[in-house]
């Protein structure tokens, strides 16, 4: 038997992650995510237990969209300062040394905005592939997508992220 609080405790994580990395505001992906164990509370008990991790992605994506619709007009261009230092350091691993940490922060930021900028479906399976480390299968089912659609979709969206981690790169060097 499943209880919330199992299922909450060892999804918490990912879904927050997922928020975090496609909405870039931590206040917003904190709200999605109590949204999604909100639903998870209450449509918990209708979903196989094979299904929760498809469910939850998909519950998590939607309401990510509902997010960007409740700005009422799409930001292209994530700000860093939607996400302090200190968010991004819980976000790092374990660093040694404040180097590492500030190293770390800057690839998050640089990552963040590089992300923001690329069109769904190829931010989500970016983050879900690269960042939460989902098996293509798994992909593939939680966004309803053929195999060799998320294969093609996230070689697409690599080249996409390359591109736009360059510019900015590009943009840091002349400033």
């Amino acid at each position: 038997m499943r209880t919330f609080k199992k299922m909450m405790h060892q999804h918490r994580d990912r879904v927050f992650t997922f928020a975090l990395y496609y909405l870039g505001q931590y206040e917003e992906a904190e709200d999605v995510t109590q949204e999604v164990f909100v639903r998870l509370w209450k449509y918990g008990d209708r979903v196989e237990a094979g299904k929760l991790e498809h469910w939850l992605i998909t519950v998590t994506r939607n309401a990510c969209f509902d997010a960007l619709r409740r700005r009422k007009v799409y930001q292209a261009h994530v700000t860093s300062t939607d996400l302090s230092e200190r968010d991004f350091a819980e976000l790092a691993d374990d660093a040694d040394s404040p180097e590492q940490l500030t190293e770390n922060s800057d690839f998050q930021e640089k990552l963040e905005h590089a992300l923001a900028k690329i069109d769904d479906p190829y931010r989500s399976i970016l983050i879900l592939r690269e960042i939460q480390d989902y098996k293509y299968e798994q992909i593939g089912d939680a966004l309803d997508l053929p195999l060799n659609t998320v294969k093609a979709y996230l070689h697409r969206g690599r080249k996409m992220l390359r591109e736009q981690l360059k510019c900015v790169w590009e943009d840091e060097k002349h400033i």
